[in-house]
Order: structure tokens, then sequence, then C-alpha cells
């Protein structure tokens, strides 16, 4: 008796496994963001990268200006990658570059720009990730090219190369 009902038992585990793991294929919980190109970048909150200080985004994109805004992490590998198109970038007058730090560890991202230098005029930190999530970030390294009235007109999903930079120059004549 106790010979068929191991089997037995073993077989019903097995065909319960096999139908959760089935349902979950049908029901995707991945958050994809609204695309937002075009549209006027939402408000938010944000902890200034070396004060603490909470900085308002209406605060920040007060200039005239066209605003350059890198979503990046000390922990991401092509964020290093890209680093040098923004360090370039820091040098146009043209343009004002803010970072907002994701999901990071400070002292990490200290080291980060102490090390790698600091192309920003302000760095945020996004410390749980909602703020990338109201711009329509996907991931990191992702970049927003931002206009005057705070619409963003050219979105950068990936680490910044050459070609990026032919781009947002072209952008900001």
């Amino acid at each position: 008796m106790k010979n068929k009902i191991l089997p037995i038992t073993i077989t019903i585990f097995f065909i319960f496994c096999f139908f959760v793991f089935f349902k979950g294929l049908d029901n995707s919980n991945n958050y994809i963001p609204d695309e937002s190109l075009g549209k006027k970048i939402p408000s938010f909150n944000a902890k200034n990268f070396f004060n603490e200080q909470i900085i308002n985004s209406n605060e920040l994109f007060v200039e005239k200006e066209i605003y350059l805004l890198n979503i990046w992490a000390s922990w991401c590998l092509p964020c290093r990658k890209e680093h040098y198109v923004l360090m370039q970038l820091s040098n146009n007058t043209s343009i004002k570059v803010i970072g907002l730090n994701y999901k990071d560890n400070l002292i990490n991202a200290e080291k980060f720009i102490k090390n790698m230098g600091n192309p920003y005029s302000k760095i945020l930190r996004d410390e749980d990730g909602t703020i990338s999530i109201k711009l329509g970030a996907y991931g990191i390294p992702e970049t927003l090219v931002i206009d005057k009235n705070k619409i963003i007109l050219k979105k950068f999903v990936g680490p910044l190369n050459d070609q990026s930079l032919k781009e947002i120059k072209s952008l900001i004549r």
C-alpha cells in the first residue's frame, strides 16, 4: 500500500506544480511605463545628493535652458561606459546636465562621482525608483533631453555613446 501512495503523491504534486507555473506564464505582471516622449515632465520631489535637502522638480527646471536628465547608479556597468560622454556634455554651456541617482548606496555613488568626475550641475537621489518610473524609465542608464518648456524631446535607453552625443548636439542647436 505504501509503495503505491508515494508515486501517486509525487505525481499529483508535479501536476499541481505544472498547473501553477503554467498559469503564471499567462499572468504577466511586468510594469511598462507610459511613453513619455513629447510630454511634459511630471512634478516630483527628490533629495539633493550631497545635502539631503528636498528639491522639487519645478524649482530645478526653472531656467529657460535645455536639460539632460541622466538616470544612473554606481553599480551600473553601462553607466560607467557612458560617463565620458556626460563629461563632454558638461562642458557645453547650451545644456544643463542633471543626474538622478537610482536605487544606489550613497557611499558607493559618492565614490563613483569622486573617481569618475562630476558632469552634473545637480544630482538628485531616487532611493526607491519611483521618480524614474514617473519619468517613464524602463531601466538604467536612461537619459532624457528636456526642452525649455519641460517637454521631453528625446529619450536614450541604454548608455550614451558617440552617436548619442551627435544627436544631443543637434537637438541643442
